[in-house]
């Protein structure tokens, strides 16, 4: 006696190679773009989204341990170890002056930018100045290039002015949260 096949086998066994050839025939064909049910266009996926850069962090509200009188510090960050800064001094309890010389690198200076948190006695921060330097180089402008002092080398003077000021600064806290070289 003979056993029939199982009905369901049968169809699968007719119905995947069917599928395959269609989802090849379709998926390979250049025609007219998809339509929803309703008879509208489907909507292309999204475009991938990648994270913003990271921007630098905003400063502390408030000191762990409060400045000292006239005190600048300078926080550690990735470009602290490429920089040498002296002459750190918050002047009339509003300006932070120094002197700056990037050591890591020779090349001309894309961009460099310190940043100046300002606190009072008690160590909240009452305002923020941030000082922007870039150099130009040789073919920036056709044969025109910065003459003037460096970063790189011997370096430059710096001044970080605040801007609104929400009380008497005692001390400030400097970061570096942006050097581009060549």
């Amino acid at each position: 006696m003979r056993h029939p096949r199982h009905p369901l086998r049968r169809a699968a066994a007719t119905l995947v190679p069917a599928a395959i050839v269609l989802a090849l025939v379709t998926g390979c064909s250049g025609g007219a773009p998809h339509a929803a049910p309703g008879g509208e266009p489907i909507a292309a996926a999204s475009p991938v989204v990648l994270p913003a850069p990271r921007s630098a962090p905003a400063p502390a509200a408030v000191l762990a341990q409060p400045a000292r009188e006239g005190e600048v510090r300078v926080e550690q960050g990735p470009f602290t170890d490429r920089v040498r800064l002296d002459q750190l001094t918050l002047t009339d309890r509003q300006t932070v002056t120094g002197h700056v010389a990037i050591t890591a690198d020779v090349s001309d200076t894309l961009a460099l930018e310190l940043a100046v948190a300002y606190y009072d006695a008690s160590g909240r921060l009452v305002g923020t100045g941030a000082f922007r330097y870039q150099e130009e180089g040789e073919d920036a402008h056709g044969t025109e290039h910065h003459d003037g002092p460096r970063a790189a080398g011997d370096g430059i003077d710096f001044t970080v002015s605040p801007g609104k000021l929400t009380g008497t600064p005692a001390g400030a806290v400097l970061t570096v949260p942006v050097l581009v070289s060549e």
